[in-house]
């Protein structure tokens, strides 16, 4: 077959989801540097983000581009039944898309935090993340091209939620995260999803990618505290060895027991940050005022994640009854619960 272009970057999180995915997938591809000089003839897509998978055209159409890790990643499986990341049995591949949804959306918040709020790290993503496009740039050029992308990066720190006020709350989570993914794999879970990985697992993976890896303070803290973490991060990367054809999903009772840590931390952060966003995002304030974890949050709503409220909802409605019940009994009080019964 002619082999998809992903097009993305080192420093992107979510590029490094959907090449860790091909690769695991054995799906052929080709990685295209966004903004390089290989990076020429590729569809125009509706928003200007990465990664942007490419598709070969049918028939004489033209190659087709698309957005969004999570989408990118359902269509890959529309497509290639071998080796699939989401789980057949309806409620886990449920369970699996929360945590994948929460890796995503709150996970990037320590991400951008920890890269632009710390000198050394703004040194080191300013500088090296602009190379990436031209390693060969001159000197002059690359001191103009890192002032510029420092200076547009720590503006869009407001976006993300990373202020003085929320400083807290982010750092404590990112070690928790840490801490809860340290004790599932000494626990025997090679994944996330048991004994083959899941969607959430390569979200996690992305984010990780840049906090356990390249970011200097986030990276010293797993290093120093959870070095099995930054093991982990590294064997996913390149899965494509790992063979799973008899590696099947866990039990639906094993999958609740083991993931019940990380429902309790979406329970504990994410939930109410997605709930106080969609209030501000119905009520158009330009302000979103909460508390999370018993301190204070406050940051610009986020329209996108108030999507992910509402295809998390429709998720769960369109589980079917006794589906439903399942994925009911392992979120309740846990706080994720919230998520389907709150008022937004």
């Amino acid at each position: 077959m002619t082999p998809l272009k992903l097009v993305g970057g080192f420093g992107s999180p979510y590029s490094r989801k959907m090449r860790a995915v091909l690769r695991f997938r054995r799906i052929p591809f080709t990685w295209v540097m966004r903004g390089s000089p290989d990076d020429v003839g590729i569809p125009e897509v509706p928003v200007a983000l990465i990664p942007v998978l490419v598709f070969p055209g049918d028939g004489g159409r033209a190659d087709e581009a698309m957005i969004d890790s999570t989408f990118q990643i359902r269509r890959l499986e529309e497509m290639f039944p071998a080796r699939s990341i989401i789980p057949n049995d309806p409620a886990l591949a449920f369970l699996d898309a929360l945590l994948e949804d929460y890796a995503d959306e709150w996970l990037t918040k320590p991400m951008f935090h920890y890269r632009w709020k710390y000198a050394a790290d703004i040194h080191k993503a300013s500088h090296v993340l602009a190379l990436d496009r031209n390693p060969l740039m001159s000197p002059e050029t690359l001191a103009k091209a890192s002032r510029f992308f420092a200076k547009r990066q720590i503006e869009r720190l407001l976006v993300v939620g990373s202020n003085d006020v929320t400083t807290p709350v982010i750092e404590a989570s990112y070690r928790r995260l840490l801490r809860m993914l340290d004790s599932h794999l000494v626990a025997g879970n090679r994944f996330l999803m048991g004994a083959r990985p899941g969607a959430s697992d390569f979200a996690f993976f992305g984010q990780l990618s840049q906090l356990a890896y390249f970011d200097p303070t986030p990276a010293a803290i797993a290093a120093a505290e959870n070095p099995r973490v930054v093991s982990w991060v590294s064997h996913l990367d390149d899965l494509s060895s790992l063979e799973v054809e008899n590696a099947g999903w866990p039990s639906r009772e094993d999958a609740a027991a083991a993931l019940r840590p990380f429902l309790v931390e979406i329970g504990r952060v994410y939930a109410p940050f997605l709930m106080a966003n969609a209030r501000a995002l119905a009520s158009r304030a330009s302000e979103m005022r909460c508390e999370i974890d018993g301190l204070p949050w406050v940051q610009q709503p986020f329209r996108y994640q108030g999507k992910c409220l509402k295809w998390l909802r429709e998720a769960r409605e369109a589980l079917s009854a006794p589906d439903r019940k399942f994925v009911d009994t392992a979120l309740e009080s846990t706080g994720a619960d919230t998520i389907f019964t709150a008022h937004s």
